[in-house]
């Protein structure tokens, strides 16, 4: 069983003061800063720094309480797995970056429950960097990530090669042809992901190579929700740059065109991450036998 100091010190953090804390614990308010008091002493640190207004942890903080949810974390997937040997059933949290959630992996992991019934996966969909510290937290069992650094704390495999493309309205010029060079796109109204994201990020370096800068273009809005900007350039309000993966479904609708543009070379990778100490190899073996197929 977790220790009730641990329990303490995470619904605090979560509640963010120790009153709300007490009252979602059924505790008095003393006993849940006796709790915290106790593991200040048992680690012989600080958790939280003197502040009448904001709760605001010290970094010894920080760690303690990243390693206490990855307790809470690993317990949590302990009586999981145990209620699942008894009913024979299988529980599965998967992540997936916003790129991924995008291209065919719902739908892969929608076929691999009908392939393999009593089992039940919850999907989360976050930042590249939120999905490898849930994984490192146990918080995940697999992160799919599209883009985005190896981590070489994680074992992964390969499921696909994307790449980027200009992607626009089926009414738009461009629909027709074969490629589109750099300098054309100077001359159109962009609806991009934002700079900090994996498929801004590529597109940013990509620039950078060719001795250009977004300055230089006509940014009419940057957003970080794929299918909005789906719609937007669909509605021809103007052109994006994308993974050709995430517009599979709208091309093959008829709602949007992909075009290349010249001499880019703009590929992104679709992983499956993983901890070293994932034991069941053979769901990640059916899920990419599964996206494979179909591609």
């Amino acid at each position: 069983m977790v220790d009730q100091k641990i329990k303490s010190l995470l619904t605090v953090m979560e509640k963010g003061s120790f009153t709300k804390a007490a009252e979602e614990l059924h505790l008095t308010q003393p006993a849940v800063s006796h709790h915290i008091r106790l593991l200040e002493q048992e680690f012989g640190i600080k958790i939280f720094k003197q502040d009448k207004k904001d709760l605001i942890t010290t970094p010894e903080g920080e760690v303690l309480i990243k390693y206490a949810r990855r307790i809470m974390a690993i317990f949590n997937n302990a009586r999981q797995a145990i209620a699942d040997s008894q009913k024979q059933a299988k529980h599965l949290t998967i992540g997936l970056s916003q790129s991924a959630g995008e291209n065919l992996m719902p739908q892969v992991i929608a076929l691999y429950c009908n392939e393999h019934p009593h089992t039940h996966i919850k999907i989360v969909t976050d930042t590249i960097k939120n999905l490898y510290q849930r994984l490192e937290l146990y918080e995940l069992d697999i992160a799919v990530i599209q883009g985005g650094t190896p981590n070489p704390k994680f074992h992964s495999v390969l499921l696909d090669t994307d790449y980027l493309c200009v992607v626009v309205s089926p009414q738009h010029p461009f629909a027709k042809r074969q490629s589109v060079v750099l300098r054309e796109l100077k001359d159109e109204k962009l609806i991009l992901r934002p700079s900090g994201a994996s498929t801004g990020m590529m597109f940013n370096n990509y620039l950078f190579a060719q001795s250009e800068s977004m300055k230089n273009f006509d940014v009419i809005m940057e957003l970080d929700n794929i299918p909005m900007i789906k719609d937007l350039v669909s509605l021809n309000l103007g052109i994006s740059i994308l993974g050709r993966s995430s517009c599979k479904k709208e091309i093959r609708q008829g709602k949007l065109a992909v075009v290349p543009i010249d001499n880019a070379r703009m590929t992104t990778e679709v992983t499956m991450v993983y901890q070293q100490d994932f034991t069941h190899l053979e769901i990640l073996e059916d899920l990419k036998r599964i996206y494979g197929s179909l591609l």
